[in-house]
């Protein structure tokens, strides 16, 4: 009676403290620590049943532990003394050498060979449902009683609700996470009208949902338009599909293998990722055909304006000044072309006075030499038009009027961007502002640019220097 009514304590002690916790790793650690001491045993061994590898897995463990950087022990049900309890759904008791027996199963990471006794229970639901499976284990030889494995049998019987709740319990978990996840992910989507930041919120949710080591979103091109932190040895690469079409690639990695909730997750993921980057680029072409008609509406406004200057300018030669307003037109295209290749706000200006030099260069210097000196500056487009404009009015004059040689200097002086521009002639004389050419830079310069305009001539040769804040 007195051992019946220890065994009746200890398995209502042990019940009620798996019993405090729904989380599935602390319900493990209790039960391997709870099992032990209820049995004065040395060691206790708790292994969970995974249906999709068919295996059971050591979850928990007392009075030993599994070395690391290893692989975690687990066997099939018939494999091992444990193995052997959880697919015949009954115990199994060795008092001694349990590792000479030959259905023992050695792991190198679980030193089990100093125990000489162990006792196996498979972990069972009600339903007739495998769990698991748990042993016991003594240093020195020992002989179980009945009563004993009785007391472990009850135990496991109870143990195993207390799992099936623990696991219900982490798979909501799961599902709270992962629909607090995919929240993020639309609240990022629809708060941000960026493309780039909706695709850098994506990314890092990715890695913090499934614990990643790395991420990122491969577009149709392969180009990848937002990498987050490094490659592991598992990887999975999802397929981001818009309209039945696939525009691209989720791509995420880790050092252990996912799970098929995770994978699901990841899919989930996929799907809003694709909404993002087809919502932000209807934006961005949205923002981009608004941005072209703005331009394209104030560079036909200062073709009209250049247009009604030249027909107001004295003495106007026809032919001369339909060359003239053709490479205006042309410099304001150059500007464009530019941008559209740049897909950005500013411009190149190296490049861009690169271009017409040397689309002025071929319609009108025959046999003249042109040197040019350009540093790497960058503008907006905006300015960019009215220093296309001025470059070609003061290079197309050094062609038309100078000596044999032209010499093009682009550069960057304390903030300010200087353009220099010098040709060998005989230089202007007189008030060289004038001309209608002229009276266009300075108003470009001062108006557009907010610099000014200085034209040195001393008889041999001009020198044009257009000054402004960068």
């Amino acid at each position: 009676m007195d051992e019946s009514a220890r065994h009746l304590g200890l398995l209502t002690e042990t019940i009620a403290a798996v019993n405090s916790s729904l989380d599935l790793e602390e319900v493990l650690g209790l039960i391997a620590r709870r099992v032990a001491v209820a049995l004065e045993a040395d060691a206790c061994f708790v292994y969970l049943y995974d249906e999709r590898s068919g295996e059971l897995v050591l979850r928990a463990t007392h009075g030993s532990h599994v070395e690391e950087l290893t692989r975690t022990p687990r066997m099939r049900p018939g494999e091992g003394i444990t193995g052997t309890a959880a697919s015949e759904r009954a115990p199994v008791m060795i008092a001694a050498q349990a590792h000479l027996d030959p259905r023992f199963k050695p792991f190198p990471n679980l030193p089990e060979d100093d125990y000489e006794s162990i006792l196996a229970v498979p972990i069972v639901a009600r339903d007739g449902k495998l769990e698991g499976a748990l042993n016991v284990r003594t240093i020195q030889p020992r002989e179980f009683g009945e009563s004993e494995i009785g007391l472990l049998l009850s135990i496991a019987a109870q143990v195993a609700q207390s799992i099936e709740h623990a696991q219900l319990y982490a798979q909501a978990q799961l599902r709270v996470h992962e629909l607090e996840s995919l929240a993020r992910i639309s609240e990022a989507v629809s708060e941000s009208l960026y493309l780039e930041e909706s695709l850098e919120a994506i990314v890092k949710t990715t890695i913090a949902a499934v614990g990643a080591t790395g991420a990122a979103l491969v577009l149709e091109d392969e180009k990848i338009a937002w990498p987050e932190g490094r490659a592991g040895a598992y990887a999975v690469r999802l397929p981001l599909r818009w309209k039945r079409r696939q525009i691209g690639e989720l791509v995420c990695d880790r050092d252990t293998p996912f799970t098929d909730e995770e994978n699901a997750l990841l899919a989930s993921i996929a799907s809003h990722a694709a909404v993002a980057l087809e919502h932000g680029r209807a934006v961005m072409r949205g923002v981009l055909a608004q941005e072209i008609h703005h331009r394209v509406k104030n560079n036909l406004q200062t073709v009209a304006s250049l247009l009604r200057l030249q027909s107001r300018a004295p003495d106007l030669d026809p032919r001369k000044a339909l060359e003239d307003s053709v490479n205006r037109v042309l410099a304001i295209a150059a500007v464009h072309e530019v941008l559209m290749e740049r897909r950005e706000e500013e411009v190149e200006l190296a490049d861009l006075v690169d271009r017409l030099r040397a689309m002025l260069v071929q319609g009108l210097a025959s046999g003249k030499s042109v040197e040019s000196a350009l540093e790497p500056v960058l503008l907006a487009g905006d300015r960019a038009t009215a220093l296309a404009l001025v470059f070609s009015e003061l290079f197309q004059n050094a062609l038309e009027h100078g000596g044999s040689s032209v010499r093009v200097e682009l550069g960057r002086r304390e903030g300010d961007v200087v353009l220099s521009i010098f040709d060998d002639g005989t230089g202007i004389a007189g008030d060289p502002e004038t001309g209608t050419g002229l009276s266009i830079v300075s108003a470009l310069v001062r108006d557009e640019l907010g610099g000014t305009l200085a034209l040195a001539s001393n008889g041999a040769g001009l020198r044009a220097v257009v000054t402004f804040p960068a």
